[in-house]
């Protein structure tokens, strides 16, 4: 994980949190393009492989990925 992506507050990972834990995915769709915007895609993907991913539970991983295949959305659509 790169300096600046630690640098980044925790603030930041709730509202993804709470999207997932929603099961809202017009939302967190909504957070990461906020996120990106703000951050970069560079960040977004080392904030997402080391601060969001592993803090996920296994039903909302799965959630999270069922609705990136079926929906057919990846990251650099946001930017």
């Amino acid at each position: 994980m790169s300096e600046t992506t630690t640098q980044i507050p925790v603030s930041e990972l709730i509202p993804m949190l709470t999207a997932i834990s929603d099961r809202n995915w017009e939302r967190f769709k909504e957070v990461e393009k906020q996120f990106v915007t703000k951050h970069g895609i560079e960040a977004w993907e080392d904030f997402f492989a080391f601060r969001l991913k592993p803090a996920l539970d296994k039903e909302s991983d799965r959630w999270l990925l069922v609705q990136w295949c079926s929906k057919g959305f990846t990251v650099k659509d946001v930017a």
